[in-house]
């Protein structure tokens, strides 16, 4: 089962914050600078955990995984854009 994670950071060094932002764009879709959308099964999630784990600082720099839930209920009307929007998510299921 697939399930959609909203994750956000915030990289204190600009060197970590590029190979954060590369790192991700493997696993998601960025709806912000530092904000993505990811549909990932539960050993994905795993992965891009630990793949961000051996990237960051976790003494100067954050991540937040939100879990959204089921890929299959989500419901596109319960994200609000002001101002620029960046584009929708894909229908497809990401896969990486």
């Amino acid at each position: 089962m697939r399930r959609r994670y909203l994750v956000g950071y915030d990289i204190a060094e600009p060197r970590r914050l590029r190979r954060v932002g590369k790192e991700m764009k493997g696993w998601g879709y960025r709806i912000q600078f530092s904000v993505f959308l990811c549909d990932l099964n539960g050993i994905e999630l795993v992965q891009m955990r630990q793949s961000l784990k051996e990237l960051i600082n976790e003494r100067q720099d954050s991540v937040f995984i939100l879990d959204l839930g089921e890929v299959s209920r989500w419901d596109p009307r319960r994200v609000e854009t002001l101002g620029l929007d960046k584009g929708d998510q894909p229908d497809d299921p990401m896969v990486f």
